[in-house]
């Protein structure tokens, strides 16, 4: 029976990080389920679910992993994945929508707000700021799963919130 694992990784990001990874995995027969990576500042922060192979024990995947030069002055956390793979629908992306403008506080709060309120699943949400021309710019994406009949009221919400905050708002049914 194979067993499913979870490897997480939290450390400096760098070049070339997720080929050494993947290609130590890929070469042990690893299969991978999903991958969640991100860079935020200068580090780097990955969640991966794998399928190990016959004969290949989660012990000797983190053991190989923590002797890789490239993770050592990070944090690796690689425990058993006990959690449902199959997708179900609250995981499928059915819109894809972007806000962009001044750095705002409280603005991720709200959407999420207005998202939950319209039962709406957020799938992957992205927010970074950097520096603009005269101010800190924010530029927010968000994936999320959201039920036909409820999509037109919770989108028009949500460009209600965009207007409000002189936000620029793009989005995309899936």
């Amino acid at each position: 029976m194979s067993q499913e694992i979870c490897i997480w990784f939290i450390g400096p990001d760098r070049t070339g990080l997720i080929a050494h990874i993947t290609n130590y995995l890929f070469d042990k027969g690893v299969n991978i389920s999903d991958i969640a990576c991100t860079a935020t500042g200068d580090n780097a922060e990955l969640t991966m679910i794998h399928t190990l192979p016959r004969g290949v024990t989660m012990e000797e995947i983190e053991k190989d992993l923590k002797g890789m030069p490239e993770l050592s002055d990070g944090t690796l956390e690689v425990n058993p994945y006990h959690f449902k793979e199959a997708r179900g629908p609250s995981s499928t992306v059915t819109h894809r929508f972007t806000l962009a403008g001044d750095d705002i506080p409280g603005l991720i709060a709200k959407i999420s707000k207005t998202l939950d309120e319209h039962g709406a699943n957020i799938v992957r949400m992205n927010s970074e700021t950097h520096q603009g021309i005269h101010s800190v710019v924010n530029i927010s994406r968000f994936a999320v799963s959201l039920r036909q009949e409820k999509a037109p009221d919770c989108l028009a919400a949500i460009v209600r919130i965009a207007c409000e905050l002189k936000l620029t708002f793009r989005y995309e049914a899936t």
